[in-house]
């Protein structure tokens, strides 16, 4: 027997607080990429940890945002692990921003858990975990 989903009728994800999910998820990766585009572009050589990390969340953000507009169970697996893994990332360079702030000349995306886009990289993993998890049961 099919499931639902290989019947191609995919669990929508973006009902409810998933479209607000999918716009702030969207702002970040605008926000996030541009920002990394500039500043690998014009100035890689001063931070180039800084503006790399600032990269790879806006590919993090990128494919949340598109796992969920996918939607389906596999998607909200992917978006779920990715959101777990975006906030350890947080955490982690949050922490090591504070800790040893010589190691970033310049802020990216996460520094300071997100301080610099008023801490939406914090929120937006936890609020997205809560709201997967939620939604699997």
């Amino acid at each position: 027997m099919a499931t639902s989903e290989e019947a191609g009728e995919r669990t929508r994800l973006i009902k409810g607080p998933g479209m607000l999910l999918v716009w702030l998820y969207g702002v970040m990766v605008v926000g996030a990429v541009s920002r990394s585009a500039v500043q690998i572009s014009t100035e890689f050589e001063h931070a180039p940890l800084a503006y790399s990390l600032s990269a790879v969340a806006g590919l993090v953000y990128g494919f949340i945002t598109y796992s969920l507009v996918r939607g389906g169970e596999t998607a909200r697996k992917a978006a779920l692990v990715c959101c777990a893994a975006e906030l350890l990332g947080v955490l982690v360079v949050g922490t090591w921003t504070l800790v040893e702030p010589s190691a970033f000349p310049d802020a990216t995306v996460w520094s300071d858990y997100g301080m610099g886009y008023l801490f939406i990289p914090v929120l937006l993993p936890l609020s997205a975990v809560y709201w997967l998890r939620k939604g699997a049961r």
